[in-house]
């Protein structure tokens, strides 16, 4: 097993710790989930490196900090959300960790191929409570909102309306904004009153497109 052992995914996860991620349920589900199952056979030995890696479709499998950095945010205020949205299945490494910690995901993707890769790794996880829609991420998913927590993971120029609209009153959305060289990682609040915004992080994501592939 080499790159993929537990020692590896042990000195990652002590890298997180050390770049300030705090939140240890966070910390325990990166530690156990194979992240060397979401990439390609070939850069299997690179799955524990706190790096992005090429997925395939243009599409990348994000740096664990990132990870768990917006895991975190999601989570920030000690209470389980309930229902999750993701926009942006991807490799479904995210998908994944968000799968261990709240109780259900529904996770859109609008590359069909991806969402298919996703879906067999998580059957071969035993990861029950996902739901996923071949969809264009611009439009949320309202069919089951409000929801909780929304994270996306890829970045519009500006945040989509559906997804304030199917956000709940006290609910969190992580989502970087931006284009390219100039994006920020958000996070919105919906209040009684509107939506209260702080800035995370400055990140560099895939940008977040429209139409199905």
């Amino acid at each position: 097993m080499g790159m993929t052992s537990q020692r590896t995914r042990d000195r990652l996860v002590e890298r997180l710790r050390e770049r300030g991620i705090q939140n240890e349920a966070v910390l325990e589900v990166m530690r156990s989930m194979p992240r060397h199952i979401f990439v390609e056979e070939a850069l299997s030995s690179r799955a524990y490196e706190d790096t992005a890696l090429p997925i395939g479709q243009g599409q990348t499998i994000s740096q664990p900090y990132i990870v768990a950095r917006m895991t975190e945010a999601l989570l920030c205020d000690g209470e389980r959300p309930r229902k999750v949205l993701e926009v942006g299945t991807g490799s479904g490494y995210q998908t994944a960790i968000l799968a261990r910690l709240v109780e259900h995901v529904y996770s859109v993707e609008r590359i069909d191929a991806l969402m298919q890769q996703a879906r067999g790794r998580f059957q071969e996880l035993e990861i029950r409570n996902i739901r996923l829609k071949h969809s264009d991420g611009n439009w949320g998913w309202s069919e089951y909102g409000p929801y909780d927590g929304i994270l996306v993971t890829a970045a519009p120029q500006q945040v989509p309306k559906p997804l304030y609209d199917q956000l709940a009153e006290g609910g969190r959305l992580v989502i970087p904004v931006g284009k390219q060289g100039e994006q920020q990682l958000l996070v919105v609040t919906r209040t009684a009153d509107g939506y209260n915004s702080r800035t995370l992080d400055l990140v560099s994501f895939v940008p977040l497109r429209g139409g199905l592939g």
